[in-house]
């Protein structure tokens, strides 16, 4: 807290003016200051000192301005500026006032249905639009979502968020707050969109209950109980839970992801009919139900076929004598005909019974109906054509099926095989497009266009501080390079500069020229020096450094302290010395 204190009242970067502290957490401090520039009021959070050369720590921080940074919307706090330097790393959003949703909950318990749908509708939006950005935020929780006066809600707090081809499996390790992340975060899974949604069906069942779905003595227990039990019905522990909106939460707390779900926008639509009627309840079909209809048509069938049949005895009787002479006219006609097409079809079977053929190879040929008639034979074989790009020769047969010297039985104009045959159309080439400095989602737009390019697109991040992040650096084939249509690119795109570690090691009995060369030929650490006096250490040399030994951001800031050797001896004062003394004395 001193620590953070020492911020108030200066002004960094010559832009923000510290006014104060309005929030500790366990990796940052949080200020109010003035934007001496746009002449606003401005939130910077601010990473702990004591975490500056934490890796990990430094880290998530990173990732939090870039996920933000990507972000623009009003149920998402917004983001100014970041600046990360050595020992002074910070993130300049804007000034939200409000409390967190946890707090407003633990005042209230419980919150009415409006509550529950109204900021249940506004985070989804928020997640929609990360979701649509390729951003999964994996930690929404209360303490995450920040209320306004004007009951506005704001999504906070990105920094375990997944980004655009990240890790979405980070080593097997649960990611996020045990008390709300989905089963495969609690396994150590690959995540998704729909790991956000789980944590919202959470989060609307403690809105609604004023109670955690899980809960037990060990975080580790919590996690079981996330992966294997399922949760008791709202509408257990607040009677007048609307049906339609239990279902709602229930629904997003599947314990498979592909029971939930899929998308925000979807979820989006059931929260909004229940804001429009709170009474509706959305049909399911369940097997009874499926069954139950399934008999009821039959029987109804049942009944039809029933009336068909009396309509027809009593037609049939008074029509009798006549279909009876009919009947035995056509029986004997029938017997006739039979004996002579038994006999016809002996013949026949006899005469062209199934022959055994070869199919013939006619790959690398140039198609052309004269060349296919001469082939294969029209009399056994049918021909499908297909098309398709390729580096041989337009109208060369690139491929065939059945394969040939393939076997099959054939009998002439009445058993065919059929052979498909697949035609070059030659190489359809297109230029690469000049994708840099484009967004890589935009580039990734360009590059998928079907009227153009058609290219399956392969994402790589590089770090390279000219471009900002998420811009696109060079792509693989290069811009104006000619590749065939439909083919794979690489788009490489800046994940911003590149932070490197060095090993600091352990400088005290050196001389600081000597520290000096050790550090200038392998660290390039910025130097402060401090002088004390020391009954150990000889004069001139180290007896203290600020960065322990091992491994810290390159570009730290290491101090010295020199001894000055031992502390001078001072004369005691004589008996005939009297202090000079004051009246205020």
């Amino acid at each position: 807290m001193d620590t953070a204190n020492r911020y108030v009242g200066k002004i960094l970067d010559r832009r923000y003016e510290i006014k104060r502290i309005i929030g500790i957490g366990g990796m940052a401090v949080v200020f109010e200051a003035n934007d001496i520039v746009m002449n606003r009021t401005v939130a910077v959070k601010m990473l702990k000192e004591d975490l500056s050369d934490d890796a990990e720590a430094v880290k998530r921080f990173i990732n939090e301005s870039k996920a933000v940074s990507m972000l623009s919307h009003p149920n998402i706090v917004k983001i100014f500026d970041v600046s990360v330097k050595a020992r002074l790393k910070y993130i300049v959003m804007e000034r939200v006032e409000g409390i967190t949703l946890k707090s407003y909950m633990q005042k209230k318990g419980a919150l009415s249905r409006e509550e529950v749908i109204s900021y249940s509708e506004q985070v989804l939006r928020a997640l929609e639009h990360a979701h649509s950005k390729g951003i999964v935020h994996r930690d929404i929780k209360p303490q995450n979502i920040m209320l306004l006066k004007n009951g506005r809600v704001k999504v906070t707090d990105f920094g375990i968020a997944v980004l655009p081809s990240g890790d979405r499996n980070p080593n097997g390790k649960a990611i996020g707050t045990v008390y709300y992340i989905s089963p495969e975060q609690a396994s150590g899974k690959e995540t998704d969109t729909r790991s956000d949604l789980y944590s919202l069906g959470i989060l609307m069942y403690e809105m609604a209950t004023g109670t955690l779905p899980f809960n037990a003595e060990t975080p580790v227990s919590v996690a079981l109980m996330q992966v294997r039990e399922q949760p008791k019905p709202p509408s257990e522990i607040r009677a007048d839970i609307p049906r339609g909106l239990e279902q709602i939460i229930l629904g997003a707390m599947e314990k498979s992801p592909e029971r939930r779900f899929q998308s925000a926008i979807q979820m989006l639509k059931y929260v909004e009919k229940i804001h429009l009627n709170p009474e509706y309840v959305f049909k399911t079909r369940g097997a009874a139900q499926e069954s139950t209809a399934l008999h009821a048509a039959n029987d109804m069938k049942k009944q039809m076929n029933k009336r068909k049949s009396v309509k027809r005895r009593k037609e049939s009787s008074s029509m009798f004598p006549i279909i009876l002479g009919v009947a035995v006219a056509f029986a004997i006609v029938l017997i006739t005909g039979a004996v002579t097409v038994l006999d016809w079809l002996m013949q026949e079977q006899t005469s062209s019974a199934p022959e055994q053929i070869k199919v013939p190879n006619v790959i690398g040929e140039v198609y052309s109906q004269q060349t296919i008639g001469d082939l294969l034979d029209s009399s056994i074989y049918k021909v499908a054509l297909k098309y398709e790009s390729n580096d041989a020769p337009a109208g060369t047969i690139i491929a065939q099926s059945p394969a040939p010297d393939s076997t099959r039985l054939v009998k002439e104009y009445k058993q065919y095989c059929t052979v498909t045959i697949t035609v070059s159309l030659g190489a359809n080439l297109v230029s690469v497009p000049d994708l840099i400095n484009y967004h890589y989602k935009s580039a990734e737009l360009t590059a998928k266009d079907e009227a153009k390019y058609n290219f399956k697109v392969k994402f790589v991040e590089v770090a390279n501080e000219a471009f900002k992040y998420g811009l696109v650096v060079r792509t693989d084939p290069a811009a104006g390079e000619k590749v065939e249509y439909g083919s794979t690119i690489t788009i490489y795109y800046s994940c911003g500069p590149e932070y490197e570690y060095v090993e600091v090691e352990d400088y005290t009995g050196n001389t600081p020229g000597q520290a000096s060369m050790l550090i200038a030929g392998d660290l390039r650490i910025s130097l402060n020096t401090l002088y004390d006096y020391s009954e150990t250490v000889p004069e001139g040399q180290i007896m203290a450094q600020s960065l322990v030994p091992g491994t810290h951001l390159k570009d730290s800031i290491i101090t010295f302290t020199i001894s000055k050797g031992p502390a001078p001896q001072t004369e005691p004062p004589s008996d005939t010395q009297t202090p000079e003394t004051t009246p205020d004395e």
